[in-house]
């Protein structure tokens, strides 16, 4: 993920803002349930995570799914993929493998959310393929996509199936620095349910709103190929410590890098710490098999 790359990240102040004064009202209200956590990273392909598979491995997809327990599936993004390729990689992954497909760029960037009742049902049409593995749908927007089209958004959240969970990011910064706008936003997910995405890179750190709508963080991390990056993650264990005491029920936490062969690193680095901060027991990535994962 190059977004928010920039050339000198030593210089950047990676320290996590505090909390929106309405996160904790959010988890104190809606929270409290039984607590989840699902780690991964955003694609599985050898050419990304070079160094990850051993060699002689023949199905990178099923190999990845017994290391991990969720995918941020990218590659739905670039195109509608029918049923059948949905139950396909299922049928690859343990029944306890969760899958967080991104919504097709037709519905997002170049339709952006306008007249997109009939390719939502195609695009949905394909993710029920997943049945019960498909966990939660997100929708990310283009940079340029601004306030003054609150209402198609207002649509989307309208038309979609209440049987699928769907997590929003939102990138121009006018959604977060326009304090009547944030508001009505906010107001729209926390009444639907909707997952308000927080994005943590370097720079773009207006995206660390610090803003939950429901007792689910979604969470898409993104690494500077930097000394930094095991400090972030370590931060991010304290602060979800802190969200999970006050009622956080899922934790969705996805890991990115501008150079995605560290993106595995960096995901055992964080399982290892939330499993013994937060009480969670992920399998750790590469333990399972002597040898994994070059770590």
């Amino acid at each position: 993920m190059k977004f928010g790359k920039v050339d000198n990240p030593g210089e950047i102040d990676f320290s996590l803002p505090p909390d929106h004064p309405d996160t904790l009202r959010v988890l104190n209200q809606k929270g409290g349930g039984d607590f989840d956590a699902y780690v991964g990273c955003a694609k599985w392909n050898k050419k990304d995570l070079k160094g990850f598979y051993p060699r002689g491995t023949k199905d990178e997809l099923e190999y990845y799914s017994r290391q991990f327990n969720s995918i941020e599936l990218n590659a739905t993004f670039y195109g509608n993929k029918g049923p059948e390729q949905s139950e396909t990689w299922a049928e690859k992954t343990p029944d306890n493998f969760k899958f967080f497909p991104k919504v097709v760029n037709t519905i997002s960037h170049f339709k952006r959310l306008k007249n997109i009742e009939a390719p939502l049902e195609e695009y949905l049409h394909g993710m029920r393929g997943f049945g019960d593995q498909l966990e939660m749908i997100f929708l990310q927007l283009r940079d340029d996509f601004k306030p003054k089209d609150f209402d198609r958004i207002q649509r989307l959240v309208e038309i979609w199936p209440d049987e699928i969970p769907l997590a929003i990011e939102l990138r121009h910064t006018d959604w977060y620095n326009d304090a009547a706008v944030a508001s009505q936003v906010y107001q729209l997910f926390e009444e639907n349910g909707v997952a308000n995405i927080i994005t943590d890179t370097a720079g773009r750190r207006d995206l660390l709103h610090m803003r939950l709508t429901s007792p689910a963080a979604f969470i898409r991390y993104v690494g500077a190929n930097h000394t930094s990056d095991y400090d972030r993650l370590d931060d991010w264990v304290e602060r979800l410590k802190f969200w999970k005491e006050q009622g956080l029920e899922k934790l969705y936490f996805f890991v990115h890098q501008n150079l995605e062969k560290e993106s595995p690193m960096l995901s055992k680095h964080f399982i290892k710490a939330i499993n013994k901060e937060l009480g969670t027991n992920l399998d750790i990535p590469g333990e399972a098999e002597q040898g994994d994962l070059g770590l």
